[in-house]
């Protein structure tokens, strides 16, 4: 079957229609990812977007379940070279086109994805529409004004979770067996011990007998596992709590997750952020809690040209020097050029276009960074950034 992709430019794409059959208007965004196609599907801060995968092959390895970052597939529709229908890999639980009608996500492959990416890096990200009608005369001029028009909206409030939950501590030792879950098991005195006997433990110990409040503004499940892996007890909160229930949960830190949309739109979250920054409490944000808490404290967002999607982007650590190769998934970004440095201070910025990409507040135990440090895309070294989380709410680390 036939399938248009349709830019409120008035440029149209024919391809080949894959996944579910229904007509959806969407911002149309691109990711560099080589691989790494499910976590995109899954991650919840693409809500609102359908995405343009470009490298050209996509679905080689299949759907393995166990790999996704929620519970479902968030975005609005995948637009791809070519899509790979026998998938070779012995985890694989499905095809993508299965997944992708399974999931209701309707589809386009067999387009140019270059010359798409290059409309979008020149003129802008842009709304459109993937379709299986043809379109043309005044019908098409009919339709355009109705692309321009769409907005992602309010979708924090789509994706976050409907209650609180619970994520254990999930650390295990590999030469000692996993930990203890009965519940008379002391597992802050067994971390001492451990800790005492084998210092190379430290960093795998630390998060024992800590506990986190996890803001889920459209949260990858692997932020909760980062700091579960640790050995924090994770409690995960929807996007509307309020810092009181926060603050009197007995939570020894707070970490604002990654979500989709304009931060701007979150006018009741950032009013809450702004008790949480009153507070003594330790605070960690990655990509969208970045930018609220940012907006929380006076600081500006603005919308970027066409973003940073992929797991490629380099960023600089300013207070050492060193560079890590990142994933990142984001269409705003924090106006470091007016930032009060009595309120805060860059500390990392992309090396490509130089924009922000971390802020240390200045007096307050809260750092925040835009790119996704829990990320697998390659070596994890910026996973330190939860160490150093861990450091603070054990007041061993004082920005």
């Amino acid at each position: 079957m036939k399938a248009y992709l349709i830019l409120e430019d008035g440029t149209i794409f024919e391809g080949t229609h894959i996944g579910a059959v229904r007509e959806v208007v969407s911002e149309i965004v691109f990711n560099t990812s080589m691989a790494g196609y499910l976590e995109v599907l899954t991650d919840p801060s693409y809500a609102g977007q359908a995405v343009c995968m470009t490298y050209p092959l996509i679905g080689n390895y299949g759907i393995c379940r166990e790999d996704m970052e929620s519970k479902r597939a968030w975005p609005d529709g995948l637009i791809v070279r070519e899509l790979s229908r026998i998938p070779s890999n012995f985890r694989c639980d499905l095809t993508i086109q299965d997944f992708l009608a399974e999931q209701d996500i309707p589809g386009i492959a067999g387009i140019d994805t270059r010359a798409l990416t290059r409309i979008l890096r020149e003129k802008g990200t842009m709304n459109g529409m993937l379709t299986t009608v043809e379109y043309r005369g005044e019908q098409l001029r009919e339709l355009l004004p109705r692309l321009h028009a769409y907005t992602t909206g309010k979708v924090v409030e789509k994706v976050t979770c409907a209650a609180p939950y619970a994520l254990p501590a999930s650390h295990t030792l590999a030469d000692n067996g996993p930990l203890s879950g009965s519940a008379s098991f002391d597992r802050v005195a067994y971390a001492k011990g451990e800790r005492e006997k084998r210092p190379s433990l430290v960093r795998e110990l630390n998060g024992l007998g800590l506990k986190v409040a996890l803001m889920d503004f459209g949260a990858k499940d692997n932020i909760a596992r980062s700091l579960a892996a640790r050995g924090c007890e994770v409690t995960v909160y929807p996007a509307l709590t309020g810092a009181e229930e926060i603050l009197s949960s007995g939570a020894d830190g707070v970490m604002l997750s990654n979500g989709p949309g304009d931060p701007k739109e979150c006018t009741s979250i950032i009013r809450e952020l702004r008790k949480l920054y009153a507070s003594d409490m330790p605070i960690f944000a990655i990509c969208l809690g970045h930018q609220l808490m940012a907006l929380a404290t006076g600081a500006d967002t603005y919308k970027m040209k066409y973003g940073h999607r992929g797991g490629n982007h380099p960023v600089k650590d300013l207070s050492t020097g060193r560079v890590y190769i990142s994933s990142q998934n984001h269409g705003y970004v924090v106006d470091a050029e007016h930032l009060d440095p009595a309120v805060a201070v860059p500390a990392f910025v992309n090396v490509n276009d130089g924009t922000n990409e971390g802020l240390a507040y200045t007096g307050k135990n809260i750092f925040t960074v835009q790119f996704h440090p829990e990320a697998c895309c390659g070596p994890q070294d910026s996973g330190y950034l939860f160490d150093r989380f861990i450091g603070m709410m054990r007041k061993e680390v004082c920005l």
